[in-house]
């Protein structure tokens, strides 16, 4: 059982950066309960495409996968589109992210819809929220195999001052914040480390964002 959701996940991810390759978006969950949507280009359909990929699953929050994304319209309704959706919201961009990809980031950034994680634009025009420094050839790997350890070389493709480490349990993340949300207090005695129940995600952007959307949740239900 174990085998097949890996493979499941692993197949999903790989479906997705495949299909964003052309005009129709990519659609899957992650870790139960996060969509991850990356359109590979942003064109005035892509409200429709969306709603008529969205999952029946419930999820705590969305990542928008801008990176190497690009198109020629479409942002300001897809803007109006993340901006309804009342699930937190991380837009990823990197240094390819163009044309109406970078216009819906920047979008959503003034309507204050989302949390932009990743490298900063090219012409300077997105500055993210949170910055992952990752090369462009490492970010390419990593969207196609995102559960796959990256190859040594990619530890030096990684900023020396990035505030993100490279590979991030994001199962124990969470845990720690369960741990760390009643009256402020942090656990006594130490937790073993549960063996996760799916791969880690070792995408530096994309764990981040998974671990933000699952940390807002864990927030939001212990305050009811």
């Amino acid at each position: 059982m174990k085998r097949r959701m890996i493979l499941f996940l692993a197949l999903g991810l790989a479906a997705a950066s495949v299909a964003a390759a052309g005009t129709e978006p990519a659609v899957s969950v992650l870790e139960n309960n996060v969509l991850y949507v990356r359109p590979g280009q942003v064109t005035e359909n892509l409200p429709e495409q969306l709603r008529s990929l969205q999952p029946a699953n419930h999820t705590v929050g969305t990542v928008l996968d801008l990176r190497f994304a690009d198109g020629d319209n479409g942002a300001a309704a897809a803007v109006k589109l993340f901006s309804a959706k009342k699930t937190p919201l991380v837009i990823l961009v990197d240094g390819e992210t163009r044309g109406a990809a970078a216009e819906l980031a920047l979008g959503l950034r003034a309507a204050k819809a989302g949390i932009v994680i990743g490298s900063t634009n090219s012409p300077g025009k997105i500055s993210p929220d949170i910055a992952v420094n990752v090369s462009a050839d490492a970010e390419k790997d990593f969207l196609e195999k995102p559960f796959a350890p990256p190859p040594t070389n990619t530890m030096a493709a990684l900023s020396p001052t990035n505030d993100l480490m490279p590979y991030v349990d994001h199962v124990n993340e969470a845990q720690l914040v369960r741990e760390k949300i009643k009256d402020g207090e942090e656990s006594v005695s130490p937790t073993a480390r549960p063996e996760p129940a799916q791969p880690v995600i070792r995408d530096p952007a994309l764990a981040r964002a998974v671990d933000l959307l699952k940390a807002l949740a864990i927030l939001k239900q212990s305050h009811g």
